[in-house]
């Protein structure tokens, strides 16, 4: 069965939104206010497929490669988190939103809360997903280097599952062989595998440095916040979800138990009801 097979009763479109000359493939989807869901480093919209039935019964969802990822655009330049917000306001632009609840896993969430400290007033709320930005942990840096790099610049299928299983609790169950298959076309694609250095630049200490989200920035935040943890987060322990939570007031902390980094797909039930609740109470 097809991951794609998810939206078979949902009338959607898969489009290429010229995002201030970067082509940006984006997955788009109902009606109502605009929620916009943000991928992690070296992913795809494709994250998102277990939560557009559920969302985009209420709002019109979009779900976009980010830049230099996917089959979206690749300039030749280093993809720093102000590069990330400049394209994502340049697709809001593109597509007429003005104003949009903005949900971000790992490298998602910390563009989404970059722009909200930034420029608030393109954010109704925010759902920080496993978000990274607020460390500089050599290992996980490492390690995410190293596995994204290893699996684009060998043709070892593997590679790419192993990448993915990284991310999950459970890889029997939430790593298929599709996604290990629409992933690996994604890494080989040729603009993808010359701008890899462009797109791992935040794994370089002090670029990294720059680029961080540090407490009087996330204390910035006053869009209404849920983050959501797992409690097996290979790349960030429950502490950092603490501490994030204590410096966004007013912020919403939820863990999942037996959950990865993918918490919107390892368990799409539980977080599609969780959101959707959270997305009704804002005003």
């Amino acid at each position: 069965m097809s991951m794609w097979t998810e939206l078979l009763d949902l009338p959607y479109s898969v489009n290429r939104i010229d995002a201030a000359g970067v082509p940006t493939r984006a997955l788009q989807a109902g009606a109502g206010e605009d929620v916009i869901f943000l991928h992690g480093t070296s992913g795809h919209l494709e994250a998102f497929i277990r939560n557009f039935p559920a969302h985009a019964a209420r709002y019109r969802c979009h779900a976009i490669d980010m830049l230099g990822h996917g089959y979206t655009g690749k300039p030749d330049y280093p993809y720093e988190i102000p590069r990330y917000v400049e394209h994502l306001v340049n697709y809001m632009d593109a597509c007429g939103i003005t104003k949009a609840h903005i949900v971000g896993e790992s490298l998602g969430g910390w563009v989404g809360a970059w722009l909200a400290s930034d420029q608030p007033e393109r954010v109704r709320s925010l759902q920080l997903l496993c978000s990274g930005g607020t460390v500089a942990n050599p290992k996980v840096m490492e390690r995410i280097r190293t596995s994204t790099y290893d699996a684009v610049m060998s043709d070892d299928v593997n590679l790419t599952r192993k990448r993915l299983e990284l991310l999950m609790a459970d890889p029997v169950k939430d790593v298929s062989d599709e996604l290990v298959e629409t992933r690996h076309r994604i890494y080989h694609a040729p603009d993808f595998v010359k701008s890899i250095e462009n797109l791992l630049c935040l794994q370089n200490m002090e670029v990294r440095q720059r680029n961080l989200l540090r407490p009087d920035r996330l204390a910035r935040i006053k869009a209404p916040t849920l983050i959501v943890w797992g409690n097996e987060n290979p790349f960030g322990e429950i502490p950092e979800a603490k501490e994030i939570h204590e410096n966004m007031p007013g912020s919403r902390l939820e863990i999942f138990g037996h959950c990865g980094h993918w918490p919107q797909h390892e368990q799409p039930e539980k977080y599609n009801a969780l959101s959707l609740e959270f997305l009704g109470s804002v005003r």
